[in-house]
């Protein structure tokens, strides 16, 4: 019995395919059939019961299942403890919103770099549900996202931390009085917005919506730093979060709207898939990111 074949069994246990478990591992679909049959041989039991392209587990299956899961946390936990003395020389890989990677994560990873030289970084950027797929198949350690507050047992949550979502305007647009404002008296002007699919326009749509009010963007884009720099240059107004648009508005460059009938709160989140082992790596960028004071 090897370390791999348990592996194998758990990436398959998990995606109920054996062609997926072995492009999560970097296997041909073969050898992850092979890996299965010799551990199946190995402990005269079937694993696996094979329901066209879906495999599921067994009885025998789900049992074995969990120690595999105690054999291989008990090899990960030796591995950390011979090497705990030494400095982190690992890799991390993040994935992240796009929104969150160019706001937060610079002073972040400023820090994590002078704290953990060794460690090679690499940041993948996404929407909500194409980072939670990439973790679901153990393409990244860890995901941040912003959205409302999510939950599966399959993964494990490191933090959650609200992040409120602020109308905010060009410095020079005259919105007739100095506020606060209502949403109808917003809605003459030009709106610079993300995409639709983003959560927080989502939950403004809907808003809208339940008004029955109908709104055309002047501009959709996803790139909410391109958004900031619309605002700066010429005359709108645009829903975002906080911690996005607080530098510009600090300078002059954006003007932050109190709006009385509208407030939203979004969570910044991060997870990391529970059949994933938890490295020194990821041990330390967690503990960094929870902090009472993110690095900025």
């Amino acid at each position: 019995m090897e370390v791999r074949q348990l592996n194998t069994l758990i990436r398959a246990a998990q995606f109920q395919s054996f062609s997926k478990a072995a492009e999560s591992l970097g296997y041909s679909q073969s050898a992850v059939t092979v890996q299965i049959k010799t551990l199946e041989e190995e402990l005269g039991v079937r694993l696996f019961d094979r329901m066209g392209k879906r495999v599921i587990l067994t009885a025998q299956g789900r049992r074995f299942l969990e120690y595999a899961h105690s054999v291989l946390d008990t090899i990960h936990s030796a591995r950390q403890a011979m090497s705990d003395d030494t400095d982190l020389n690992g890799c991390l890989h993040i994935g992240t919103l796009e929104s969150l990677c160019f706001f937060r994560l610079p002073g972040l990873m400023r820090q994590f770099r002078r704290e953990n030289p060794g460690v090679s970084l690499r940041v993948t950027t996404g929407s909500p549900e194409e980072l939670i797929e990439k973790m679901e198949r153990g393409d990244v350690d860890l995901i941040c996202i912003l959205d409302e507050p999510r939950y599966s047992n399959s993964w494990h949550k490191c933090n959650e931390v609200p992040e409120e979502v602020v109308f905010v305007a060009s410095p020079g647009l005259d919105l007739g009085h100095p506020g606060p404002y209502r949403v109808e008296e917003l809605l003459d002007k030009p709106f610079f917005l993300t995409e639709r699919n983003a959560n927080y326009r989502h939950t403004f749509d809907n808003f809208l919506a339940s008004r029955q009010i109908e709104l055309t963007p002047a501009l959709e884009i996803s790139d909410t730093a391109f958004i900031i720099k619309m605002l700066e240059r010429s005359s709108g107004i645009s829903l975002l979060p906080h911690f996005a648009v607080t530098e510009s508005a600090a300078r002059g460059g954006l003007r932050i709207l109190e709006v009385s009938d509208f407030r939203l709160t979004m969570y910044r989140q991060m997870f990391y898939h529970c059949d994933k082992c938890c490295t020194r790596e990821m041990r330390a960028f967690i503990h960094l990111a929870s902090g009472p004071d993110l690095p900025l």
